[in-house]
């Protein structure tokens, strides 16, 4: 039986997510289309506990909470509450700002909103997504920082972020991005070898930083006298998405994203890319209905901030760790 479809206009979706008791339905009917079933003896039959909105299996027991696994578990913000979120965060193509985001569904605690859009990104990162394919392009780039840098590879004080788009003709197919330590060849094979299938066609500019590609069995093709200068016409899709990007941060964040978060707008901005022809179909993979994901605490953001290691933000990977 195939999961509940999603309303196609505001009207209907307000219509249809007015109360709490709807929501709980729609949870229901997302993670369990064919009925209950219990997640430790597989039984089919539980009782419902309303109070607590959760099951029991009348086997053996087991209690199990309809948020369980989401980003919405042991949260105390109304189900509604969270709907207009993850709508809002899956439809308004430009994207939200906490500060935006606090006043749309009527927050007053920036925090509160803050910590909501940062649970709603780690729900947008599939575990063992597919890797691309095909021709892809590969390049880096430096984004942000508080003050003013030299351009190109070396830039000062600012975050040096790997891209990779699909080739599909003129158009750009899905994209990868992470954040890098820096542009040796053992960062860049390391990030070619996350993102993308062996045996893939990659296109890349004369940088050095790539030249063990083809050993780590891939087909290679350097555009060895093509540098800074003629990044855009040698790999014209990565750097559509890389001034996308920058547009990005800079329109809806005003550039203000801590380096030490920036992985997470990274994922946002590949999430919105990627499923930017079906905007609607988003809205279950942030609530987490789609994969267990329960995303940071406030207290894990902040120790993000200073360096800790309670919450990494996903595709933190290791060769990204580090200043």
């Amino acid at each position: 039986m195939p999961r509940p479809d999603f309303p196609k206009t505001v009207l209907e979706f307000q219509r249809r997510f007015a109360t709490e008791d709807a929501c709980l339905r729609y949870l229901i009917d997302s993670r369990w289309p064919d009925g209950f079933v219990c997640p430790r003896c597989r039984w089919r039959e539980a009782y419902w506990k309303a109070p607590r909105k959760l099951f029991q299996c009348k086997v053996c027991g087991y209690q199990t909470s309809v948020t369980a696994g989401t980003v919405l578990h042991r949260s105390k913000m109304p189900l509604v509450q969270w709907f207009w979120a993850a709508y809002l965060v899956t439809t308004h193509t430009p994207g939200l700002s906490a500060l935006q985001f606090a006043r749309q569904i009527g927050l007053k605690n920036y925090e509160t909103a803050f910590q909501m859009l940062h649970k709603l990104r780690a729900a947008m990162v599939k575990e063992g997504q597919a890797r691309l394919s095909g021709t892809v392009e590969v390049d880096e780039c430096y984004i942000g920082g508080e003050r003013h840098g030299k351009g190109g590879r070396g830039a000062l004080g600012k975050v040096l972020v790997a891209g990779a788009v699909e080739v599909r003709g003129r158009s750009a197919g899905r994209i990868r991005l992470r954040v890098i330590r820096g542009v040796s060849g053992e960062q860049l094979t390391a990030f070619v070898k996350a993102t993308i299938e062996e045996g893939s066609t990659v296109l890349t500019d004369g940088w050095k930083g790539y030249n063990g590609l083809s050993a780590a069995g891939y087909q290679h093709k350097p555009e060895v006298e093509g540098m800074r200068e003629r990044a855009m016409e040698i790999l014209p899709l990565v750097h559509i998405a890389f001034s996308n990007l920058k547009t990005w941060l800079l329109g809806t964040h005003h550039g203000s994203v801590k380096k030490q978060h920036m992985q997470a707008y990274l994922n946002e901005f590949t999430f919105r890319f990627n499923r930017r022809r079906t905007p609607m179909a988003a809205f279950q993979t942030v609530l987490g209905l789609i994969a267990e994901r329960q995303g940071p605490t406030y207290a894990g953001l902040y120790d993000v901030v200073r360096g800790g290691d309670s919450w990494q933000h996903p595709n933190a990977t290791a060769w990204a760790v580090g200043s």
